[in-house]
């Protein structure tokens, strides 16, 4: 309430009750007329007054878009500039407005040109699925002057087609547009019953994983990326942008990222104009696969989208997800053409009313019945009588419209009455009646052919442009460039960044973790920082990664001050940052004496030499330590001796003695991976390569690095055999005739082309990596004569030549089809690789077997 205080003359008046429900009148005028879509045509209330405008100044041609917009101000009170935006958004969209002039650019950001220079119309398909006033609602304007639709009648679900972002207050929607068959493929589905799935599609293309989309509602996510491919050993090539990214977008967050030392590149240009080109140069010791993987990890190469779509529905907003809008649109479709058939049967039967009362009116001559009739009211009582001897089989009773307008039936008409028409034009709107009927008794079928012939008129050109993908993660600290140079100050204890005054380590990133382990046998994993205080007797710094299982470490320790001494090895798979990990003992005094990092798996042999003792035979012993088992860090280990020792030297370097890599393709996320998801490659080792051959003849040998990247389509994926002979059967499109050749690969890491042929017709009919395969060759009719099928055995057809070589004929009859049979591969044993034999009492300290506790007890004894 107001309360009102006098002072000297002058009122004085409390407000607070005035602007109490302020903020919630100005949240819900907000959401309801800014910035949230309409559930049922999709629009927000300037796109859909922008459409309203248009189609009322629709002519077929081109209208300037300042003409639009001006005329859209009579129903959007909010300025031409948020008019010309909308519009713009729309037109980008390439559903509704067919565009004239510069409407910008959605691959470079570039905005549109003015007003007053760009023109536009409404699309056909706008035009057919978006109004019809038969059936549309009406309100005023907000100045009264003029009606406006409160929904556009749109048979499609235009809102999962086009997307939509708005932020209103209090909550915010964003949904992601959807390919426009593949809606009209689930309207089909959901009328039929059975189930459909949805996924986004973008006008920018890329690569799109939806493993997490969660239907569009809230709290799911996707991930886009962009399509990047490899020119050649030092250029990369971006030819397709993620979802909300333009160029200037990628190419600003690469520079950034370039600066920051995250990537590490040469120099980038765009040379994007209709199509996305933008080329990136690498310097020379950069790895191109690495450099794609660190572009999705630290550039807008890769982002991150989380939906959330919020409509308006009636009168307040909901949160659906993406199944529910299309079921409510689709609903809201077969509404909308229930109501346009019954509209279109009342005309139509209306029509035919009429038709019966005009020809009864003239072929019953009723119009000589009032010509000698005086007054107005006799001459229409007068055709009233008349009329009613013949009305019978009408839908419905005369009214006095329907007689009014029998007395403005010209007299010309009349003269011409042809009772054959007449009964043709009746017969033609029965027929239109009963159709219109049957539609109504089968509705859902009439909704589904509608889609169907929408789908066929507007659809040819609309495939999806997004490829959908499920996304490896990648892990930043394995791409990032090593972009910090490391030292350490081993007296003080000291390690970081800054220390450039002390000793240079290495090269890292600053994500990286570092991994240290001191005298007294302790360990601890760091960030990179500028300067962080380990502690004093350093033995070993490194860059530490996260589950490396391949890195092995070789140590002897002393228990406390005067206990045994013990070896052991072991990795670090994981730990948890800055806390200190006791690897000998936590008994006081406890001290490393002999400590090895083995990024391999490497086992060395080491004299221990102990120090003098009467009752020791000899002081001096030999390990070697591939005969201790691998085991994780906190084991304590083999007993190496209870006497002291005086000091322990390298022998001899040793070999790894872990396993061949066993290596794995997972064709979902066309990345290699050892742990046993997808196909398995082989066990690999040394230079082993995985050998890669594309439909273009192209062949490449690779390394077996699991960041190697396998985006393209392979006819064959394999690990390489040397000796292995290659056959591919090809056709040439200038000889028309196919060939065979067979050939061995080189050790090269070029692109190896045996394809001879360059005939735009010509193909690679198959590629066959094994021995004893046979081919059958399925003959076409030629002049009518048929020819038997022909077998042959492809290692005794042809011997093994040049990759460059033609090849032989295969065959000079027409061919229908080629069935090439491969033999099952016999299963090959798992190659055995003996682990050091496990020790009883290994983990409690037990001895190794009969290296020196025989001597030690044989000298005790003695």
């Amino acid at each position: 309430m107001t309360e009102e205080y006098s002072h000297e003359g002058e009122s004085l008046k409390k407000v607070s009750g005035l602007y109490k429900d302020w903020f919630l009148d100005y949240a819900s005028y907000v959401i309801l007329d800014r910035a949230i879509p309409s559930v049922f045509d999709g629009f927000k209330p300037v796109q859909r007054r922008i459409m309203h405008s248009m189609r009322e100044l629709e002519d077929g041609r081109y209208n300037k878009v300042a003409n639009i917009v001006g005329n859209t101000m009579k129903y959007h009170p909010h300025g031409d500039a948020s008019i010309t935006d909308a519009m713009v958004g729309i037109g980008q969209k390439e559903l509704l407005i067919d565009t004239q002039g510069n409407w910008g650019n959605i691959y470079t950001g570039d905005s549109a040109a003015a007003a007053r220079y760009i023109e536009a119309r409404l699309t056909p398909f706008a035009l057919e699925v978006v109004f019809n006033p038969k059936t549309t609602d009406w309100a005023k304007s907000y100045d009264g002057r003029n009606n406006e639709p409160i929904d556009l009648p749109v048979k499609f679900p235009l809102l999962l087609a086009q997307g939509v972002e708005g932020i209103g207050v209090g909550l915010s929607t964003k949904i992601l547009p959807h390919n426009f068959n593949e809606l009209i493929n689930a309207s089909v589905a959901y009328l039929k019953g059975k189930k459909f799935e949805l996924y986004p599609d973008f006008l920018t293309a890329g690569f799109l994983d939806v493993s997490e989309y969660n239907d569009g509602h809230r709290g799911g996510k996707v991930r886009a990326r962009a399509r990047i491919n490899q020119v050649d050993k030092h250029t990369l090539m971006i030819t397709e942008l993620p979802y909300s990214k333009t160029t200037s977008d990628l190419i600003d967050s690469v520079l950034k990222a370039n600066e920051k030392g995250k990537i590490k590149i040469k120099k980038i240009e765009d040379n994007t104009s209709d199509k996305v080109e933008i080329l990136i140069h690498l310097h020379h010791d950069m790895s191109p696969d690495k450099t794609i993987d660190a572009l999705y990890a630290f550039t807008d190469c890769q982002v991150t989208i989380s939906p959330n779509a919020c409509v308006i529905v009636g009168d307040k907003p909901m949160f659906l997800n993406v199944s529910e809008i299309l079921r409510r649109n689709t609903d809201h479709t077969v509404s909308l053409l229930k109501k346009e058939l019954e509209i279109e049967l009342h005309e139509l039967q209306e029509s035919w009313h009429f038709s019966s009362l005009e020809r009864i009116f003239i072929e019953n001559r009723i119009y000589h019945d009032i010509e000698e009739v005086k007054s107005w009211e006799e001459v229409l009582k007068t055709i009233d009588e008349g009329l009613k001897p013949h009305t019978k089989h009408l839908l419905r009773a005369v009214t006095e419209e329907d007689i009014l307008k029998l007395t403005e039936i010209r007299i010309k008409r009349i003269s011409r009455f042809d009772l054959d028409k007449f009964k043709e034009n009746i017969a033609a709107l029965e027929g239109k009646i009963e159709q219109v009927k049957h539609h109504l008794e089968n509705l859902i079928q009439y909704a589904i052919d509608y889609y169907l012939n929408i789908q066929k008129k507007y659809g040819k050109d609309r495939q999806r442009k997004t490829e959908l993908r499920i996304f490896d993660t990648i892990d930043a600290t394995k791409v990032a460039v090593a972009n910090e140079k490391f030292y350490a100050n081993f007296e003080e204890g000291f390690i970081g960044t800054s220390l450039k005054k002390d000793q240079y380590l290495f090269d890292c990133s600053d994500i990286d973790d570092i991994i240290t382990f001191r005298k007294d046998g302790s360990m601890k994993v760091v960030k990179v920082e500028a300067k962080t205080f380990i502690g004093k007797d350093i033995l070993h710094v490194a860059v530490w990664k996260k589950n490396d299982k391949r890195t092995v470490y070789n140590m002897i320790y002393r228990e406390g001050r005067e206990g045994p001494y013990y070896m052991k090895r072991f990795s670090v798979t994981g730990v948890t940052r800055n806390t200190d990990y006791p690897l000998a003992s936590d008994k006081k005094g406890s001290e490393t004496l002999y400590f090895s990092a083995n990024p391999n798996g490497e086992a060395e042999t080491v004299s221990v030499l102990l120090k003098p003792n009467p009752r020791i035979r000899k002081n001096k012993m030999d390990i070697d330590f591939s005969e201790l088992a691998i085991k994780g860090r906190d084991s304590k280990g083999n007993l190496v001796t209870k006497y002291s020792v005086k000091k322990v030297d390298l022998k001899e370097e040793g070999v790894s003695t872990l396993a061949p890599r066993r290596i794995w393709f997972d064709d979902t996320v066309r990345r290699l991976n050892a742990d046993a998801r997808g196909t398995l490659l082989g066990s690999f080792k040394g230079d082993d390569k995985i050998l890669t051959i594309n439909t273009n003849g192209e062949a490449k040998l690779v390394s077996f690095d699991l960041g190697n990247r396998f985006d393209d389509e392979y006819l064959v994926l394999e690990k390489w055999r040397p000796n292995q002979p290659v056959t591919c059967i090809y056709y040439d499109g200038e000889k028309d005739i196919y060939f065979i050749k067979r050939f061995l690969f080189e050790n090269t890491p070029n692109v190896q082309t045996f394809m001879p042929s360059e005939h735009p017709k010509s193909f690679i009919e198959n590629v066959i990596v094994d021995n004893g395969a046979t081919a059958e060759i399925i003959f076409a009719k030629d002049k009518g004569k048929e020819r038997d099928p022909e077998t042959i055995n492809i290692d005794e057809f042809i011997a093994v030549k040049g990759i460059k070589a033609i090849g032989n004929q295969f065959t000079k009859f027409k061919v229908k089809s080629i069935n090439v049979t491969v033999p099952e591969p016999e299963e090959e044993e798992p190659e055995v690789y003996e682990e050091p034999e496990r020790i009883e009492g290994d983990d409690d300290g037990g001895t190794i077997g009969d290296l020196f506790s025989g001597d030690e007890e044989t000298a005790g004894e003695s």
